[in-house]
């Protein structure tokens, strides 16, 4: 693993549920919010699309939050 691949699991893009309180979709990013599309598999990809297609009806505007260490 990389410097670049440490630092993009360290957080994660969230898009939030409009209105399922505890609902979210979250992809690994780095610090910026920039997933890496080719890093996914087809089905996240899928999920991602449709997570930023319904930004406003079904999501909150994503944010970028820091993945806590297990």
């Amino acid at each position: 693993m990389n410097a670049s691949q440490t630092t993009e699991s360290r957080f994660e893009l969230q898009f939030r549920s409009l209105f399922n309180e505890g609902r979210a979709l979250a992809f690994p990013c780095d610090a910026a919010g920039q997933v890496s599309l080719d890093a996914m598999s087809e089905r996240a990809r899928n999920n991602y699309f449709y997570a930023r297609t319904v930004v406003g009806r079904d999501f909150a505007t994503p944010s970028v939050r820091p993945v806590l260490a297990h």
